[in-house]
């Protein structure tokens, strides 16, 4: 066990140089690269389907809603209130 861990410990101190080296920084947007960029940033109509569905705020409505329609219920959760309201 000890050898072990003293192994562990000897690879961590050798390896932990290469892991804390900064990245180099990212060349600026030329003006020219812009446009074309955002352009395949920016979604296009109709991709953004997700926001077609009728997605309920309400956990207790939509569990009802489900089981009246006998559907699943997809639960999206995210850190801090989806709708926005602190």
């Amino acid at each position: 066990m000890k050898r072990t861990l003293s192994f562990f410990v000897a690879a961590f101190c050798i390896l932990l140089p290469w892991t804390t080296q900064r990245a180099s920084a990212a060349e600026p947007i030329r003006p020219e690269q812009f446009a074309k960029l955002l352009a395949l940033i920016k979604p296009e109509q109709g991709e953004e389907k997700w926001q077609q569905i009728p997605w309920l705020s309400n956990l207790w409505e939509a569990r009802i809603k489900a089981a009246a329609e006998g559907k699943p219920i997809l639960l999206w959760e995210m850190d801090g209130n989806p709708l926005g309201c602190t």
